[in-house]
């Protein structure tokens, strides 16, 4: 059972109160949609969670141990954290999937990668393919790909969707959803869009500064 817990997280900026005393436990099986308003600290929180940005108070507790005192390695593998504009590197698609077994230093498994390309709705020959050749929406795919190859216990998305065709859309949620349905990791997503927000279970609500929780 993995438990990820907010305790009395504060984030100010120039004296501004982006997050104020956030409190949130979430364990395995939890997906939670964040919303608000533009400016309320929601890719904020998601930064925070994944160890990319310091809150100015409070911590993020995963696994009954502070993750400011674990490895930064170790929160990278264990808390993954995908954008809407997936940073992609070296030459081709494989340069990228094989990242995440070198990092871990694991054989690289190339049966593992073709099959999320196609679960992706990609052609397995993608694993060859410069990274110079895909258009955005393939770019989002890769990089949500690389992220759930070694699935994490806490998946923070920050508008994965946005700006993107609806096939698209449909791959990339299919592909996080059934990883979801399997592995039962923790899952924080941050959104716009109306038909996600509509079939949310439960919905962390941000106005300035506070967070509230709803269930559907």
């Amino acid at each position: 059972m993995t438990t990820l817990e907010l305790k009395h997280v504060n984030y100010l900026v120039d004296g501004r109160t982006i997050l104020k005393d956030l409190n949130l436990k979430l364990s395995s099986g939890d997906w939670v949609t964040v919303v608000g308003p533009s400016g309320t600290g929601k890719s904020t929180l998601l930064k925070i969670i994944a160890g990319l940005q310091d809150a100015t108070d409070g911590e993020v507790v995963l696994d009954d141990t502070s993750t400011t005192t674990m490895p930064i390695g170790t929160v990278r593998q264990q808390i993954s954290y995908a954008t809407q504009s997936a940073q992609l590197f070296g030459e081709t698609v494989r340069d990228n999937l094989d990242f995440p077994f070198l990092v871990r230093q694991e054989t690289v498994n190339e049966a593992t990668q073709r099959d999320g390309l196609v679960k992706m709705g990609l052609p397995e020959s993608y694993l060859d393919k410069a990274v110079s050749e895909l258009s955005g929406g393939e770019r989002q795919r890769i990089g949500v790909l690389r992220n759930l190859l070694f699935p994490p216990k806490v998946l923070l998305l920050d508008e994965i969707s946005t700006g993107l065709d609806s096939e698209t859309k449909q791959a990339i949620w299919q592909a996080i959803h059934a990883l979801h349905d399997r592995e039962h990791n923790i899952v924080l997503s941050v959104t716009h869009d109306e038909q996600e927000i509509a079939e949310a279970q439960t919905v962390l609500t941000l106005h300035e500064g506070e967070g509230v929780l709803t269930h559907e």
